[in-house]
Parts: structure tokens; sequence; C-alpha cells
């Protein structure tokens, strides 16, 4: 599989965050490159500067990412997922 752009991580990260029920059909379809630029975003955070550029998308990924945290999804480990898509 060829590598994904910036952008096609961006919106993977965006959707799964829009759609945690989907977190663990990746995870049994071994959508390698899926969760792990999930986990990339999450751990990124949202930018502080789109608070000022677009607040009520900054509120909004703020509230996905804890969401994700809070579910338990920041204990999977990007440099495993990352090996498994063979990155």
């Amino acid at each position: 599989m060829r590598p994904l752009t910036p952008r096609q991580k961006e919106l993977i990260a965006r959707h799964l965050l829009a759609h945690p029920e989907e977190i663990p059909v990746c995870l049994k379809a071994r959508k390698w490159h899926e969760l792990a630029a999930l986990v990339e975003f999450a751990r990124k955070d949202a930018a502080p500067a789109l608070a000022h550029t677009d607040p009520s998308l900054y509120r909004l990924l703020r509230r996905q990412i804890t969401e994700f945290h809070l579910r338990g999804w920041s204990c999977l480990d990007l440099k495993k997922l990352r090996e498994l898509a063979g990155d």
C-alpha cells in the first residue's frame, strides 16, 4: 500500500474521531495505516491557532480527542501500529 498523504491521514483521523464506533472495526480489519493516522492526529491534538481561525472546529476536535482518550484508545501504540503498517 502507498503511504498516505498528510491530508489523507487527517481526513481518516477526523472521520474516526467523529465515528469512534468504527475504531474496533478498524482493529479487527487490521487497518493499521488508518489507526496510526488516528493515534498520530490525537497525540498532536487540535492546533491552538484553530481556536482563532475556526473556533467551532477547534471545540469539536477538542471534544472528540478528549472522548478518544476517555474511551481508552490512547493506549494504542503508534510505533507498533507503524510497524504493522509497514512504515
